[in-house]
């Protein structure tokens, strides 16, 4: 019995894990998060705002990172909508322009936000800083239209937006470059403006010296950024829901360890006797 044990085929290990983890995602448990500083930092930006400022949401990234900076965007943007705050947005990525669009949309629907009033999307453009530096001083030069083709003057939420100037805080939601490196460099650095970031997990650690140098005002970094986020705003996503999966995974793989070790040490203890 204790060999038939140590010999489990592997596909069932694989096969409980996997059972735990799409109950943890179709009904997520809710478990507490511990909210680090740096994201409550951007909360804490976002909630001091007046209805009505602008904020200015850049999505800088592609399918390949939806699962991490997706539930992050969302909660975001339902923040600012619930704070009755005006959304600018654009993609240093090209698919982050739908990507961002896709979430900008769920809000609105939820918040009763019109686009062209509550909320714009500018689109794509190459160039990265180039791009960034162009509205940062004349925004239409760079933008006529928005990412559907209507003339950027007919949005009345546009009406005398002519650069970054009215805009009080900008969020990336950043995979890499171009991204968070060059918003800070031309955004924040030669302009003053207030930036700050949702990271994939794995860059994250490389921008928390931007945070110390007071260059980024908040910083949330992947999936368990994004589950502080949501139990910031208290309406539980799809981060919350895999952080759950997450952590239940976890538990399951330490639970058969510690089972494999103690039959391992039962077998050993009968062989010697």
């Amino acid at each position: 019995m204790l060999d038939k044990l140590l010999k489990i085929d592997r596909r069932i290990i694989f096969s409980i894990i996997g059972i735990v983890v799409i109950i943890a995602i179709l009904f997520p448990m809710g478990l507490v998060v511990h909210v680090s500083e740096p994201v409550e930092k951007i909360y804490r930006e976002i909630e001091s705002l007046s209805p009505d400022s602008y904020v200015f949401l850049s999505f800088d990234y592609d399918p390949a990172s939806m699962a991490e900076l997706d539930p992050l965007a969302l909660a975001v943007i339902r923040h600012c909508f619930r704070k009755d705050l005006k959304i600018v947005s654009l993609g240093l990525w090209p698919q982050g322009v739908l990507l961002g669009q896709a979430n900008l949309e769920i809000a609105a629907e939820e918040y009763g936000k019109e686009y062209g009033i509550d909320f714009a999307n500018l689109g794509y453009k190459t160039g990265g800083i180039v791009v960034i530096s162009g509205i940062s001083t004349n925004l239409r030069d760079i933008f006529p239209q928005d990412y559907i083709g209507n003339n950027v003057d007919s949005l009345p939420m546009l009406d005398g937006i002519n650069n970054l100037d009215p805009f009080k805080l900008i969020i990336t939601f950043s995979a890499g470059d171009p991204g968070v490196r060059h918003w800070v460099m031309i955004a924040q650095a030669r302009y003053g403006k207030k930036i700050g970031l949702g990271s994939t997990a794995v860059q994250a650690p490389a921008f928390y010296p931007y945070l110390q140098a007071n260059q980024l005002v908040g910083l949330a970094g992947g999936m368990k950024g994004a589950a502080e986020y949501e139990q910031l705003i208290k309406i539980p996503g799809l981060a919350t829901a895999g952080m759950d999966a997450q952590s239940l995974a976890h538990l399951v793989i330490v639970l058969f360890i510690i089972f494999g070790n103690v039959i391992f040490l039962l077998k050993k203890r009968s062989s010697s006797s």
